[in-house]
């Protein structure tokens, strides 16, 4: 997987198990798959080494070693819901510290009207919300939700949904 600086810059690469264990500054993208006023969100499956059974409203993962967060995004996407084709809008980069994990966020949004085929070993369920409903289940300080994906999405709502 690629490594990066405190800054954002890549500076190198290293394995996931030596980036989780020392806390290494990281990469993932963080896509935003919209349908009108609604949201995509998913469960990850119980058996993911990072966050399992968490909800999430954003697909995506870790940058690879020679991948650009794009490439990532596109990756990501196919792989998890098997949507291709579709442009990606870049939104933001955020950078978080949760609990030691080190990483910055490259967010971009699709709009998706079409089927959504879950990946299996990563996704238990997927279904549309929308964004009034996101709010309200983040709102439940007892609904498991990924740490770096609140953070994205409080940074969306901040940017996009609340000027």
């Amino acid at each position: 997987m690629a490594m990066y600086s405190a800054e954002g810059e890549v500076v190198g690469s290293t394995t996931r198990r030596r980036m989780r264990a020392e806390g290494l500054w990281h990469a993932a993208s963080a896509i935003l798959v919209r349908s009108g006023d609604r949201v995509y969100v998913h469960r990850r499956t119980d058996d993911k080494d990072v966050f399992p059974g968490m909800h999430d409203c954003w697909a995506g993962g870790v940058v690879a070693a020679g991948e650009t967060p794009w490439d990532c995004a596109e990756r990501e996407l196919a792989e998890e819901l098997g949507i291709t084709g579709v442009p990606l809008v870049p939104l933001f980069t955020a950078s978080a510290d949760v609990d030691g994990t080190r990483i910055h966020l490259f967010a971009h949004e699709v709009w998706w009207d079409g089927d959504i085929v879950l990946q299996e070993s990563e996704i238990a369920w997927g279904g549309w919300m929308t964004f009034a409903e996101l709010r309200s289940k983040l709102a439940d300080p007892s609904w498991p939700f990924v740490p770096d994906g609140r953070i994205a999405i409080e940074e969306f709502f901040r940017r996009e949904l609340d000027r």
